[in-house]
């Protein structure tokens, strides 16, 4: 084993990702992990414990939760699992079905002072710009007053803030996964790199850039916006009026501290084993 990955690159040794889909991992399909979808979690988690042997992650995350719902169902287990790095994103999903985001920040600062009295390392996150994206773009200004509120709480408590909205790649088709509301597999490599870039930890993602989609015009434009809604938005409202959430008998992915490679995987984990 090279020296590299005898000598910590950083100071965590256990990592814990609360959250909904974002965190989960939707988006980013992968069979060979639990919970058969990967994201900018896992992603995170591989390149802290390559250098790291004893270092173990868990994430809590469940597709569909509101904020307090995250907040009564995951902050106690994260803070049992006895963490030093702590991913808490939440609200996302409350800002599209309108919700107040000062209501909504001043129930995340209250949990934010909880992980924060643990000693741990906390990161709060600001949300993508979703200007130019149909539907969603009825929301930017809700986002941005959401974001600002991050920012503060961020800065009371002395958090990492991983700043999507600044993220200006993220803006690109390419970043989205077919439904518009989940990032695809190269958004979540992008935000990983996001993460790891303010955490200030050297790691081995490279760089990829999304191929620009094909000119398209108004019509086919209006053809895949009609086949979006049929496939993704009609059953999205469809679920909000039955009182149905797409996280309904979903549980968390990885919900003990494991480490991400080799020996004491979680079953279904791949097999990366970090490269001599």
């Amino acid at each position: 084993m090279s020296d590299t990955q005898t000598a910590p690159l950083h100071p965590w040794r256990r990592f814990v990702a609360i959250g909904d889909s974002f965190t989960e991992g939707i988006g980013d399909p992968d069979p060979n992990v639990p919970g058969g979808v990967r994201g900018w979690a896992d992603r995170v988690a591989e390149e802290l414990g390559r250098t790291c042997p004893d270092f173990a992650y868990a994430n809590l995350a469940i597709r569909g939760r509101l904020y307090k719902q995250i907040i009564e169902e995951q902050l106690e287990p994260a803070i049992d699992l006895k963490p030093d790095l702590v991913s808490f994103f939440a609200g996302g999903n409350d800002v599209i079905r309108r919700g107040d985001p000062d209501a909504i920040a001043s129930d995340i600062e209250v949990a934010v002072a909880q992980l924060a009295e643990t000693g741990t390392d906390i990161i709060l996150w600001t949300g993508p710009d979703v200007g130019n994206t149909p539907v969603l773009n009825l929301i930017r200004g809700r986002s941005a007053i959401y974001n600002e509120n991050m920012r503060t709480i961020a800065k009371r408590y002395n958090t990492f803030v991983v700043d999507l909205w600044a993220t200006r790649q993220l803006v690109h088709e390419g970043m989205w996964a077919e439904d518009r509301l989940h990032f695809s597999p190269l958004g979540h490599h992008t935000i990983a790199r996001e993460v790891l870039a303010t955490l200030d930890v050297p790691n081995e993602l490279r760089e990829f850039k999304p191929h620009d989609p094909p000119q398209r015009t108004w019509r086919q434009d209006a053809e895949k916006d009609l086949v979006w809604a049929r496939d993704h938005l009609g059953p999205w409202v469809m679920r909000r009026i039955r009182g149905e959430s797409s996280g309904d008998a979903v549980h968390p992915k990885r919900p003990e501290a494991s480490p991400v490679f080799g020996e004491g995987m979680p079953p279904g984990s791949a097999s990366r084993e970090a490269e001599d």
